[in-house]
C-alpha cells in the first residue's frame, strides 16, 4: 500500500472536487454567520443551516460590486464555486455573489444606507434650508433626453416667465452616472450660483434609480449651499436625496412648481390687496367725515366769536385785578419811602443847624471837643444859612 503526503491528498481532493460539474457555478441558500470584511476588501464568513455549515470566502474583486453590507442573521443565497483549501484540507465555497434571501439586494442597500445616513443626522428638519420666494436663476442637474427638463422648462416659463434655467446636463443611470451628479452639484456651489437646485430624472425601476441613493450623491446634496429640490420618478418613488434634500417633488413639473410661484396668482393677490385697500382708505375716510362734521356741529367751531367772547372777558377781567394790584403796590412802596424820609430828615444835621447849633471844623475835621481846637488856628463855622471864618483865640472848657 502507497504511502501518501498531506499535500496529495489535499491536492487530489481539490482536483476532485474541481471535476464536479454540479460543485461549480452552484447556488447555496443559507444564514450568514461570522462575517468578516478585512482591510484588504477580502470578505470571510459561513453560511449555515439547522444542521450543516459551510465555509465561504468571497475576494474583494467580487465584494466591491455588493449592493448591500452583509451582516450576521440574514438569510441569503450565494453563488459560487466549491474548491479545497490546500495549505488547511478545508472545502469552502469561494463566493462570487451574494444576494438577501426575500428582498433585493438593492433594496436592503437602501434600507442600511438610509438608516446610517439617518443616524448621522443627515435628514434631520433642522438642516433644511428654505426655498427662495422670488428666484431669478434656477439650476437643474438631469439628463438632456426625456421629458424632465422640458416638463421643468414649461410649467416654471408658464408660472413665471422671468426666471431663467440653468443645465447641467448628467448621465442619470449606469455606471458613473452617480459621479457626474455628484460633480453637477458640487460645480453649481462653486463656479455657477444660482437662487435653487432642481436634481432630478423620470421614473423607473428602483435599478434605474438607483444613482439617486448612492452616498455620493446624498452627501453632495447635504453639503450644497444651495437649496434643492429633490424631483425623481413619480408619486410613489422614492429615493435617499428625497430625504436630504430642502424640499421634496413627487414628479419634475412640481418641482418646477415648488421652485417658482404663480404669476397669475400672485395678480390675483395683488388685485385682492389693491381692493381691500381701497375699501379701508374709503372707509378711513368716511369715518372722518363724519368725525369732522360732528366737531363742526360743537358751538365753539359754529359760534367762534362765542369762544373769543369769554376769552377776552376774562383777559379784561385779568388786566384790571394787574392794575389794581400794580397801583396797590404802588401805593404801599410810596408810603414806605415816605416813612422813611422822615426819619432821615429827623436825623439830618441840616435840622440841627436849624435849631441853632452851628458846626465847627479845623483843617477839614470836625472839632467835637475844645482839646481838638489849637489857640491861633483857623476854623470854619458852618449855620444854617452859611459858614463863617474864625480864628482861636482862646481855650476855655473843663479840665481833665
Amino acid at each position: 500500500m502507497a504511502v501518501h503526503s498531506v499535500s496529495e491528498i489535499n491536492r487530489y481532493l481539490k482536483n476532485l472536487i474541481a471535476g464536479e460539474s454540479p460543485l461549480q457555478n452552484m447556488l447555496v441558500r443559507g444564514e450568514i454567520s461570522n462575517f468578516k470584511q478585512y482591510p484588504s476588501g477580502h470578505c470571510y464568513f459561513t453560511l449555515k443551516d439547522k444542521a450543516s455549515a459551510l465555509k465561504c470566502v468571497m475576494f474583494r474583486s467580487f465584494a466591491q460590486h455588493l449592493r448591500f453590507l452583509p451582516s450576521n442573521g440574514q438569510q441569503v443565497i450565494a453563488g459560487g464555486s466549491l474548491a479545497v483549501y490546500e495549505r488547511d484540507g478545508v472545502y469552502q465555497l469561494y463566493a462570487e455573489s451574494l444576494v438577501p434571501e426575500g428582498t433585493g439586494d438593492l433594496a436592503l442597500a437602501f434600507e442600511q444606507l438610509k438608516e446610517k445616513l439617518s443616524a448621522e443626522g443627515l435628514f434631520d428638519e433642522v438642516h433644511k434650508k428654505p426655498l427662495p420666494r422670488f428666484p431669478r436663476r434656477i439650476g437643474v442637474v438631469t439628463s438632456l433626453a426625456g421629458a424632465v427638463l422640458r416638463d421643468i422648462y414649461h410649467v416654471s416659463s408658464r408660472r413665471w416667465p422671468m426666471v431663467q434655467l440653468v443645465l447641467y446636463p448628467v448621465q442619470v443611470q449606469g455606471e458613473g452616472a452617480a459621479k457626474q451628479i455628484a460633480e453637477a452639484i458640487a460645480f453649481f456651489n462653486r463656479s455657477c450660483p444660482v437662487d435653487t437646485l432642481i436634481v432630478g430624472r423620470g421614473g423607473g425601476s428602483m435599478e434605474d434609480l438607483q444613482a439617486f441613493n448612492e452616498e455620493s450623491v446624498v452627501r453632495a446634496v447635504f453639503a450644497s449651499k444651495i437649496p434643492v429640490i429633490s424631483a425623481v420618478g413619480h408619486e410613489t418613488d422614492f429615493t435617499l436625496i428625497d430625504f436630504v434634500s430642502d424640499k421634496r417633488a413627487a414628479t419634475p413639473s412640481q418641482a418646477a412648481e415648488l421652485a417658482v410661484p404663480d404669476r397669475a396668482e400672485l395678480q390675483r393677490y395683488v388685485h385682492l390687496l389693491s381692493s381691500r385697500l381701497r375699501k379701508v382708505t374709503e372707509n378711513y375716510l368716511k369715518e372722518r367725515r363724519e368725525k369732522l362734521w360732528h366737531l363742526m356741529q360743537r358751538p365753539a367751531l359754529k359760534e367762534p366769536q362765542r369762544l373769543l367772547a369769554a376769552r377776552r372777558q376774562r383777559l379784561d377781567m385779568a388786566v384790571l385785578k394787574l392794575q389794581q394790584n400794580a397801583k396797590s403796590a404802588l401805593t404801599e412802596r410810596q408810603h414806605s419811602l415816605e416813612v422813611a424820609m422822615e426819619k432821615l430828615e429827623i436825623l439830618s444835621p441840616v435840622q440841627v443847624l436849624r435849631r441853632g447849633y452851628g458846626l465847627v471844623e479845623q483843617e477839614g475835621h470836625v472839632l467835637t471837643s475844645v482839646k481838638e481846637a489849637k489857640v491861633g488856628s483857623s476854623i470854619k463855622i458852618t449855620l444854617k444859612d452859611g459858614s463863617l471864618s474864625a480864628r482861636v483865640e482862646n481855650l476855655t472848657g473843663q479840665k481833665g
